[in-house]
């Protein structure tokens, strides 16, 4: 274990940037802060010293073999965790300097998370915070990665650590002009007939707009499928259709949002990298958690 762990370590690093950069070395040297040529000295002694192929070359790009994919996989949270005690040792964790990597769902970019984000900066000033904003599939793969060190993820992922602070109601959005516009709440199924708008198959919101429609006895007619919820909004606005969304504050002023008889919620999650955090991302961490009222894992 000793002689692996001396020999290896900065082949594996080398290993596990190139595996959360997607095969772009330069990219993965450049986050190492190494030239791409060491990068590929280590990653080529590596597959020398274990003897396996880890790298299948297609013209100038390279991409993982299947053992190159699961030894990163197995070796990142245990590379974090030896860092991590590295800095603790050293005085390098003292929490109030470095950067958390932190990400959040595409519908929560108005209202509460920028406001609690704000107030975290003028608590911790010497901490940067870097923001990606993303669907649920695409940060939670940024966690497994190392791309993101914390992110807020509706719903919360299977296989990452992590700690449920809420829920987010989803509610029909319409056409200010709709008949049903100024119903204090509707069903589900009176939309039986509409036209829906919503996100690609591979949204969290796809997928529930979906099973909720299929409950009511019904499949929605989806015509127009877009990424951006905002520009999903300026369709409804313009009389395009309607869909299921959370409440956003800065809706168009065409777009109606009236409530759902029955249970349309979705998990609100805080997840980590990793189990052990650095100081400065436990602090982000900590901060979110005691604004949800949830106490901490």
């Amino acid at each position: 274990m000793d002689h692996w762990l001396s020999l290896l370590a900065p082949q594996l690093h080398a290993l596990a940037a190139l595996a959360a950069h997607d095969g772009h070395m330069t990219r993965a040297a450049a986050a190492l802060g190494i030239p791409q040529s060491s990068m590929s000295r280590r990653i080529h002694a590596l597959e020398a010293d274990l003897k396996t192929p880890l790298l299948v070359h297609a013209g100038r790009t390279v991409r993982l073999t299947a053992a190159g994919e699961e030894l990163a996989r197995r070796i990142r949270e245990p590379l974090r965790e030896l860092g991590l005690a590295v800095d603790a040792v050293v005085g390098e964790g003292d929490g109030e300097h470095g950067t958390v990597r932190f990400g959040f769902p595409l519908t929560m970019g108005s209202g509460r998370l920028p406001d609690l984000l704000s107030a975290f900066r003028h608590a911790h000033p010497g901490i940067t915070v870097t923001l990606k904003q993303g669907h649920g599939s695409e940060l939670v793969r940024d966690l497994e990665t190392g791309v993101l060190d914390l992110a807020v993820t509706i719903p919360p992922p299977e296989r990452l650590p992590h700690t449920v602070i809420g829920s987010q109601e989803i509610l029909a959005a319409l056409p200010r002009t709709h008949p049903l516009a100024a119903a204090p709440q509707i069903r589900l199924a009176q939309l039986r007939s509409e036209t829906f708008i919503a996100n690609p198959p591979d949204y969290h919101l796809r997928g529930s707009t979906e099973r909720w429609c299929a409950a009511a006895g019904f499949t929605p007619a989806i015509a127009v499928e877009v990424t951006e919820f905002a520009t999903i909004r300026e369709l409804i606005a313009r009389g395009l259709g309607v869909a299921l969304l959370p409440h956003d504050d800065r809706a168009p002023s065409g777009v109606a949002e009236v409530p759902l008889a029955g249970e349309h919620r979705r998990a609100i999650a805080l997840a980590r990298a990793t189990a052990t955090l650095a100081p400065a991302t436990r602090h982000l961490h900590d901060f979110l958690l005691e604004a949800a009222g949830t106490p901490g894992p």
